[in-house]
């Protein structure tokens, strides 16, 4: 949404000339920011809570979990096929159990999160829980909505509309020819990507109370339905964007598809660069857009792709830092649970990066340079919230 706030903006801008000179400014202004505003208001302004400090403590035995599962509560434990991969990882013994941090990493100094949750042996798996990838007693008028939860389709339309962002900034005039096969093709191939990611992430999601209705982990839909789902809208979208496109378009979306689902997510657990490769994820769409206007990557799709890169961290690490217990209690290494302060510095420099950024969009004809000087205070007021109200 920011994005889309910034090519507001720069949209205006960039056709100032069918604007009255004495209103063009105000309009543009307005129409950008109130999507700006709205995401400073929703992922930015929870960094304010990075001065409160946090310590969790998890103290639920392995007979606790087993309680709860007969219970029926299935947030801690769940339905997946993965079991002889979940045995011979290193990082978790078991799905069925609330899982800390790996030793190196289950105390952190500062705002640190302990965790003393015990893991449960590898042959201590309970009998009743099912691994099975077919069975599913889901009716099939159910099954669009399903579709569009295991899609995450709210995110996909904003990765839709950064797409849009990127195509309406590129040179040239709008052709809904090559415009209406790129938007599908890019939300067909986010929606494989995001399901993809359910289904490899089924046992970390169950220990998460973010994501714990899930339907994978629900079992309102199996692996084997999620995994086929993924793979059928991945390859259409690519296939959209090779044949009604162009094959760069459709080579950055195959690229980025990879990219999420076999280096991004796994690595979630491993090392907090995936945050790193994560913004890469998200800065790719509006590139895609732009090559889908005009086939080629000029200095505009680069920059665009780079405001989008450096807004994704003070978005994430807020995001995060208000997640510090799931993503704890989950064993995902992310920077705020490992290392808060690395958050904090990180937030503040990609800040001034997205100042820096904004300030050069003139220099490449992306626009003029009245977008520089009306997204200074935005971009301000991001800098003061990373240095002044995270100590």
């Amino acid at each position: 949404m920011f994005l889309f706030g910034m090519s507001g903006i720069l949209y205006s801008y960039r056709n100032a000339t069918f604007l009255c000179p004495g209103c063009f400014r105000l309009t543009s202004f307005l129409y950008g920011n109130m999507w700006v505003s709205r995401t400073f208001a929703t992922y930015i302004l929870p960094l304010q809570a990075a001065k409160a400090h946090t310590k969790i403590s998890e103290t639920n035995t392995w007979e606790q979990l087993q309680d709860s599962r007969k219970s029926g509560n299935p947030s801690h434990y769940c339905f997946t096929p993965l079991k002889s991969r979940l045995i011979s990882s290193n990082r978790i013994r078991l799905a069925t159990a609330t899982s800390a941090l790996s030793s190196n990493s289950a105390s952190v100094l500062g705002d640190s999160v302990e965790l003393d949750s015990p893991v449960p042996p590898q042959d201590a798996i309970p009998p009743s829980v099912s691994f099975d990838w077919c069975s599913s007693n889901v009716e099939k008028s159910k099954l669009p909505l399903l579709y569009l939860k295991l899609a995450k389709y709210k995110l996909s339309a904003m990765v839709v509309v950064t797409a849009l962002s990127g195509y309406v900034m590129a040179p040239g005039s709008v052709d809904l020819s090559t415009l209406l096969p790129c938007l599908i093709g890019t939300g067909f191939l986010s929606s494989g990507a995001n399901a993809l990611n359910q289904v490899f992430e089924v046992p970390y999601d169950s220990q998460m109370a973010r994501t714990k209705q899930r339907v994978l982990v629900r079992g309102q839909l199996t692996s084997l339905h999620g995994a086929l789902f993924a793979i059928l809208s991945g390859a259409f979208g690519f296939v959209t964007l090779y044949t009604c496109v162009n094959p760069l378009t459709a080579s950055l979306g195959a690229l980025n598809f990879l990219l999420y689902t076999s280096v991004y997510t796994p690595l979630k657990r491993t090392s907090i660069v995936n945050t790193w490769v994560g913004s890469v994820v998200g800065a790719v769409p509006p590139m895609m857009g732009w090559t889908a206007a005009c086939a080629a990557l000029h200095p505009g799709a680069w920059l665009m792709g780079g405001i989008l890169y450096a807004w994704q961290f003070p978005h994430f690490n807020a995001l995060s830092w208000n997640l510090r217990p799931d993503y704890s209690k989950a064993g995902y290494r992310m920077m705020a649970v490992t290392d808060p302060g690395l958050c904090r510095r990180v937030t503040l420099r990609y800040s001034f990066a997205l100042l820096a950024m904004c300030s050069c969009a003139p220099l490449v004809d992306l626009t003029t340079w009245h977008f520089a000087v009306d997204s200074l205070p935005l971009n301000v007021y991001l800098i003061y919230l990373g240095e002044f109200e995270n100590c």
